[in-house]
């Protein structure tokens, strides 16, 4: 498999000459560049004031048109198509036996040339899946398979695989190792052109279902989510046009990091949202829980104890129900209220769904009883009932409207009222972790917590139900408490999900320890669970350093078998005389550590791309003022390096989901003793061994934990 590049003059000629297939490959990209611009062109010059009613379709209408307009932007620095499939055959059902293959260039959109033929094909049709899923084994009727390599922007060497071709010896393939390893700089990136087969089989997986993905650092798992809705928008763009789309992150940096990967793709209608996001209009946060009330109220036993609270304000009914219409007056006994009241709960409705049901089942009793006397009342009429003064007045005392935040809270503050409802599922010291330590006298005084604006949003949905959205991406998955499971399924109770996370990387007090478990929390029970074990982005030397933590944090997790081989691309090295400084979570050493810290910052900013510096959130104040004093500008979590700096100064509480071509560690035991636990500590640090792309150093002035050693 011979790689072929401008540079070295293998095959080349001068540009344009016949026989030279760089400068045909070149010329395919410049005609696809020109038929893009002319597309574009097209829609721009669409008049649509002779096409629309009014002034609200045609404000539709032209943001639908400068939707597409965006869409059909030509990226400099993004290559037009990465690959071309030569078949054997023709492709179709319809082609005549015997017909001549054909040719396809598989990129990120579709491209067409003024009488409509391809240029370009869109990476997610059906025709371009063998560029990811054909091998020797199973050519799938691909008799050539050519890779593209670019420089900023333009075409500098192609690479081929004669799949038909039984003597050709089979190679890795240089230009997709080198796409892989290319330096991380800026927002995370598209992977389109570097898919494997077990990535594509998951990111082509059908709409209908619900998908988990365990995988370990560097497997591409939130890749494979983005990919996969930017798939599913291809395969069903009309039904999740209507249902909507939503990619869930576990914080604004890591929302930011990945936010340009959908754009790139010709996708620019997903939202992205974080759970706090999802459940904010519930409540203001103003507060934080202290670890052991934020793991009871994230239980899903919360759950029932909201349901009994709410169903403990029905009140079965005292005295009968008279309605008086004109000279008649009509009664409703309380046994034959109650009979109602009793189905309604027993089909466990909404709560407000019942309320609002109540009246008219009160109603239908009294038409009942008008037909039976005579008369012949009509729809109008019980609607009339459903709103008579009298009805209005026992459903009131029966079926109160409840508030979700005023629930919540009295839960919070009224021992009675919690214990009542707890009953058998929090026990006692469980009850006084949640209670509210300075009782609030209103919702809006109240400080909320963000697992209290969970809470009110499960009461919310026990009173009407959460609209549901087509899809939902939910990465970092193993983070998320029961409750905030329940809260990502009532967004797509109708629809589907991509789960994406690595049970070794839990790093909350309330981690899931098993998918099954969050599935089920989830509402997608019958989910498939898929595992990613080979890694392509962390180094086998980085990777293996910091599986010695497994059988500590997972014991019963695979470690990832990275592909990537990196001499020397793993550092250990401990920083003498530095004399601890009392931070939290352990020893970081207040002069000799922060100046070797930012030596090896000094050291990595010697290569291309981006750095990394991550140390215990306790540490970070420290080492800003020394890469400060030290003229070095930095960069916090999410933002994108430029000229000025490529450096990023990363708490470890952040570091999840990012990565960086070189990554700087501050004393690990500082951030291990960070976290609530031993295990949550190793799992973060854990996490931040993995960030590295190219090479990890590590310093350390106390003593390494002894899984490490």
């Amino acid at each position: 498999m011979p790689a072929h590049e401008a540079t070295t003059g293998t095959e080349a000629a001068a540009p344009g000459a016949a026989g030279d297939p760089l400068a045909r490959e070149r010329a395919h990209l410049a005609a696809s560049r020109a038929a893009l611009r002319a597309m574009r062109e097209d829609v721009q010059a669409l008049d649509i004031r002779d096409v629309t009613a009014n002034w609200v379709n045609a404000a539709v209408l032209q943001a639908q048109i400068d939707d597409r307009i965006k869409a059909l932007a030509d990226l400099a620095h993004t290559p037009l198509f990465f690959g071309r499939l030569d078949y054997l055959h023709a492709v179709g059902a319809e082609a005549a036996e015997g017909a001549e293959g054909e040719r396809f260039y598989i990129g990120r959109r579709h491209v067409h040339d003024a009488h409509g033929d391809p240029m370009v094909i869109d990476w997610r049709a059906p025709v371009s899946q063998p560029f990811y899923q054909a091998s020797r084994n199973n050519p799938l009727d691909v008799d050539q398979r050519r890779r593209f390599g670019y420089t900023g922007g333009e075409l500098t060497a192609y690479e081929d695989e004669h799949l038909s071709d039984p003597d050709e010896a089979e190679q890795t393939s240089k230009l997709l190792q080198a796409e892989i390893e290319r330096p991380r700089v800026g927002p995370m990136r598209d992977i389109v052109a570097t898919i494997q087969p077990e990535q594509d089989e998951i990111v082509r997986s059908g709409l209908g279902g619900t998908v988990c993905v365990q995988g370990g650092p560097g497997t591409g798992k939130t890749a494979v989510g983005l990919h996969r809705v930017a798939y599913l928008l291809y395969a069903h763009r009309e039904r999740l046009a209507r249902t909507g789309t939503l990619v869930i992150g576990p914080n604004r940096s890591f929302l930011h990091y990945i936010e340009q990967v959908l754009p790139a793709l010709g996708e620019l209608e997903v939202k992205q949202a974080t759970v706090e996001d999802l459940v904010a209009g519930r409540a203001e946060v103003r507060g934080t829980d202290e670890a052991p009330a934020a793991v009871v109220k994230g239980d899903a036993r919360m759950a029932e104890v909201l349901r009994r609270a709410i169903r403990s304000h029905v009140t079965p009914p005292a005295e009968p129900v008279v309605v008086v219409r004109g000279s008649r007056r009509w009664r409703v006994p309380a046994y034959e209220i109650e009979e109602m009241v009793t189905e309604l709960l027993a089909r466990d409705m909404r709560y407000g769904a019942a309320h609002e049901a109540l009246p008219q089942r009160i109603a239908h009793a009294v038409l009942v009883r008008m037909e039976e006397a005579g008369e012949a009342p009509d729809d109008r009429v019980q609607n009339a009932v459903a709103r008579n003064p009298a009805v209005k007045a026992a459903v009131k005392a029966i079926w109160p409207a409840v508030d979700p935040a005023k629930l919540v809270l009295r839960l919070l503050t009224d021992a009675d009222f919690l214990a009542t409802h707890a009953d058998g599922l929090l026990t006692e010291e469980e009850r006084k972790h949640i209670l509210m330590v300075k009782p609030a006298r209103s919702v809006k005084s109240a400080r909320w917590t963000a697992a209290d604006a969970v809470l009110i949003d499960e009461a919310s949905d026990l009173v009407a139900r959460t609209h549901s959205l087509g899809h939902v991406v939910v990465d970092e998955a193993q983070d998320l408490s029961p409750m905030q499971y329940r809260a990502v399924g009532r967004r797509c109770s109708t629809g589907s999900a991509t789960v994406l996370g690595d049970l070794a990387q839990g790093t909350t007090p309330w981690s899931t320890r098993s998918w099954e478990q969050a599935l089920f929390h989830l509402g997608k029970q019958d989910a498939v669970v898929e595992e990613l074990t080979a890694g392509f982005r962390v180094p086998r030397e980085v990777i293996a350093y910091a599986s010695r933590l497994l059988p500590a944090i997972a014991p019963g997790l695979a470690p990832v078998e990275s592909v990537r081989e990196a001499p020397g691309s793993l550092t250990v090295r401990a920083v003498t005389g530095a004399v601890p400084d009392g931070d939290e979570g352990g020893a970081g050493g207040s002069g000799g550590l922060d100046a070797a810290v930012v030596a090896a910052c000094e050291e990595s900013l010697g290569h291309e791309g981006s750095i990394g510096l991550i140390a215990a959130d306790a540490r970070v104040p420290a080492l800003a003022a020394a890469l400060t004093a030290a003229g070095h500008h930095y960069l916090s979590p999410g933002e994108e390096t430029s000229a000025r700096s490529r450096l990023t100064l990363v708490p470890a509480s952040l570091a999840k989901g990012l990565e960086y071509d070189y990554v700087v560690l501050d004393e690990p035991a500082a951030v291990v003793g960070g976290e609530p636990d031993e295990r949550t500590g190793l799992r973060r640090l854990y996490v931040a061994l993995t960030r590295a792309v190219s090479g990890l150093t590590v310093l350390h002035a106390a003593p390494l934990p002894a899984q490490l050693v």
